[in-house]
């Protein structure tokens, strides 16, 4: 691929390394994942939120005409959510870990048994 300038060069490097390091940064869950062979416990709206943000990408992806490079940072996306999805119908759900968004529900179902009885 020519480039019309240096410019064009660096726009374009800094665009590849944006999509290259956008894939890595969704891998370390599915690592951790794989690593305690259990899944963190995910609120069913979280989920839901991610996986209607995912179809939603696709279909603008289809849709909307854009470079091939974003395109396929789009489907990046779907592959870490399939395998994802593969993770939670293969590994058990652990209350007790905290999720990407920093909460722990094993503990405040503990907490509300513990206001009940008072």
């Amino acid at each position: 691929m020519s480039h019309r300038s240096w410019y064009s060069w660096v726009i374009n490097s800094l665009v590849n390394g944006v999509y290259c390091f956008g894939f890595l940064f969704m891998t370390p869950q599915l690592f951790v994942n794989y690593r305690m062979k259990s899944v963190a416990h995910l609120p069913w709206r979280a989920f839901m939120y991610k996986a209607f943000n995912t179809f939603i990408d696709d279909v603008f992806a289809f849709i909307i005409t854009m470079p091939t490079a974003h395109r396929l940072a789009c489907f990046r996306d779907d592959i870490i959510f399939v395998i994802y999805l593969y993770q939670r119908w293969l590994y058990p759900v652990d209350k007790g870990r905290v999720n990407e968004f920093g909460q722990v529900f094993e503990e405040e179902e503990v907490s509300l048994e513990e206001k009940k009885e008072q």
